[in-house]
């Protein structure tokens, strides 16, 4: 039996009475992911999934997998995945997505989008994404929150065991970005190179436009398939490189548990998240995407 195929075995008996969460994977298992964490759905919840008696279904959006309507109040929280999928395409899952995300925010549900999430998110509620007026960002960069504007959010705020930085170090990979928010829309963080780093529509809807799923060692893999690929050049890859040097690395533990507390509702220590995997996992088949892997994802 695989290691990903004992995951799910595992977290299958584990539905408990705790929240309920639906991970909305818009991207396909890298060969890295899949050899190393068994699927990016290990990543996340171990990432976001707090101290056990969490429930957390997975649904392939980019295979056409949604959570059926009348199951949406049943869940506390959604979190939209990265992709190499364009957020301002016209493919029908995508717009399929859209929609579903407008019919969480109608009912108040938290969503959490990351990276394509983070657009997707912004293009459903009345923004507009494309592509990065910079051109591609990749590694590790550091991301400053605006500080007028962070006042009122409980995720923010609550039981912290540290004050919330100026700025915080976050890994980076896309090549599309948010242009304009929606109308409702507070821009909680910028960097040097992406305007709209992070955006909250109260506080149901936040969006992170880099990884604080990822761990350097995904990163790094990351600019392997990207560099080989010819998404990006040589160069640029080992810029990219050396912003994991010169950073120290991304401020991992931090962005983890601010995603925690909004899932939870606010008011969860900052600390740093416990690893773990529980909930209901789906049995999915694993599929190369028909283009270049990881191109934004």
């Amino acid at each position: 039996m695989t290691a990903a195929a004992t995951t799910a075995k595992l977290a299958a008996g584990i539905h408990g009475g705790g929240r309920r969460y639906a991970l909305l994977l818009a991207l396909w298992d890298s060969e890295y992911a899949q050899k190393v964490y068994g699927g990016y759905y290990n990543v996340f919840v171990s990432a976001f999934g707090g101290d056990g008696g969490e429930r957390w279904d997975c649904f392939r959006v980019i295979a056409g997998e949604f959570p059926a309507p009348e199951d949406l109040a049943s869940y506390d929280g959604f979190v939209v995945s990265g992709s190499p999928h364009d957020a301002h395409g016209d493919d029908p899952w995508i717009r399929r997505l859209c929609a579903l995300v407008q019919a969480l925010h109608a009912m108040e549900k938290r969503v959490l989008g990351i990276c394509f999430g983070h657009q997707v998110l912004c293009r459903a509620l009345g923004g507009r994404v494309g592509k990065a007026r910079n051109g591609w960002d990749v590694g590790v960069k550091k991301v400053t929150f605006v500080q007028d504007c962070l006042e009122g959010f409980d995720f923010l705020a609550g039981d912290l065991d540290v004050q919330l930085p100026s700025s915080a170090s976050l890994i980076e990979v896309h090549q599309d970005e948010v242009w304009d928010t929606p109308p409702e829309a507070t821009v909680l963080a910028s960097s040097e190179k992406t305007r709209v780093e992070m955006f909250a529509v109260g506080e149901h809807a936040l969006g992170i436009q880099g990884h604080p799923e990822y761990t350097t060692d995904i990163l790094h893999n990351l600019i392997d398939r990207l560099t080989t690929q010819g998404a990006i050049q040589g160069c640029v890859g080992e810029d990219a490189r050396r912003t994991v040097a010169e950073t120290g690395g991304p401020d991992r533990a931090f962005w983890t548990s601010l995603c925690k507390n909004f899932l939870n509702g606010g008011r969860q220590s900052c600390g740093r998240p416990t690893p773990v995997v529980t909930g209901r996992r789906r049995l999915l088949h694993r599929r190369r995407s028909d283009g270049p892997v990881g191109l934004q994802c």
